[in-house]
């Protein structure tokens, strides 16, 4: 590494070892958490979050509904924290994720849904933190310290956990050989930086960001962190939404990103990103089934559910370069610091 690597590229580069670290220290805490959750057998779970922690909470609501047929829904932190409400959630399990453990409004919320009569599961990368003091079990994230502002390997470890948590719930080998595959997917996964996507920028100051099912919730981190890296306006959508009223804004050139994983929805997700193509944009996608849009190159994982976790990466190692293009430093976004704590 030269001296001229930002944090953020450092840590982007230490995420496969992030998780490599994660799934040698935090076996025995998942397994644990797992056969708890299935001793309470949910009729349905909740989850905590904010911020990229809660699109690692959107994705584990796919994976949850996907695998065990168990929906899950996101609690804004208001109810508790401003509200003083107490919610009914016997018999369910409700997952807090925070990187740091530390925000008022996600620890007053976890305390309640456990009050409430939730089994209480805090994903941190900060074990001894006032979330995990709430808790019943705490999965530690295991992603070392991440200084960054823009959080990339304590998203990436959250996502890992929390799926493989579900996995040992499921009992689903195939998942679970696919999340032990992780570090080296990802090693591939970091080095992959789509420069015809970066380039297809230029100075446009819009762009969408376009997922379906699991693929999504890293959409919605993808638009996150451009508007936070980069100062560019980005809208997520479901490919099942972005033409029902936002396609009235894309023009010739219009940059448009569509993370696809290898799942029932990507000739879905496909179709539409050609259709936009056709519309004049300039449209990417990690899939090789596209006709008029361009294919990024992708490290598919073997399982439909691991697909968006390499996908991330990728998106991270390019997001980190159009920052340095447009001369922004992707360590320190202006108006934001590494813990917001909210009430």
């Amino acid at each position: 590494m030269t001296s001229t690597q930002t944090q953020m590229r450092r840590e982007i580069l230490e995420i496969p070892v992030a998780a490599e670290r994660l799934l040698k220290d935090g076996r025995d805490s998942i397994r644990f958490a797992a056969e708890a959750v299935r001793t309470r057998d949910p009729k349905f779970l909740v989850s905590v979050a904010r911020g990229s922690s809660d699109h690692v909470a959107t994705y584990l609501k796919y994976a949850s509904e996907l695998l065990m047929a168990r929906p899950m829904a996101s609690i804004g932190p208001s109810i508790a924290s401003i509200y003083n409400r107490q919610l009914k959630l016997d018999g369910s399990v409700c997952l807090s994720v925070s990187q740091s453990g530390k925000s008022p409004d996600i620890v007053e919320m976890a305390r309640m849904a456990r009050a409430g009569g939730a089994l209480s599961i805090a994903m941190t990368n900060n074990p001894d933190s006032p979330l995990a003091r709430v808790a019943d079990h705490t999965l530690n994230l295991h992603a070392g310290p991440e200084l960054s502002v823009a959080a990339t390997k304590t998203f990436v470890n959250s996502a890992i956990a929390g799926v493989w948590m579900l996995a040992e719930w499921a009992e689903d080998d195939t998942l679970l050989k696919s999340i032990e595959n992780l570090p080296t997917d990802l090693e591939q996964a970091v080095q992959r930086n789509w420069p015809e996507a970066r380039a297809a920028l230029g100075g446009r100051n819009s762009i969408f960001c376009l997922g379906r099912g699991p693929s999504y919730a890293i959409s919605n981190e993808a638009a996150l962190k451009f508007k936070e890296t980069c100062q560019i306006h980005a809208e997520s959508y479901s490919s099942a939404e972005v033409l029902h009223g936002p396609v009235s804004i894309v023009d010739g050139g219009f940059p448009v990103i569509g993370l696809a994983a290898q799942d029932e929805a990507e000739p879905a997700l496909t179709k539409v990103a050609d259709d936009l193509a056709a519309k004049g944009a300039k449209v990417f996608v990690t899939s090789n089934k596209v006709a008029q849009a361009t294919e990024l190159a992708s490290v598919r994982t073997g399982h439909a559910l691991t697909d968006p976790i390499t996908l991330i990466a990728s998106f991270y190692a390019m997001v980190e370069q159009v920052a340095a293009s447009r001369g922004i430093n992707p360590d320190a976004p202006r108006h934001l610091k590494k813990v917001t704590e909210t009430v």
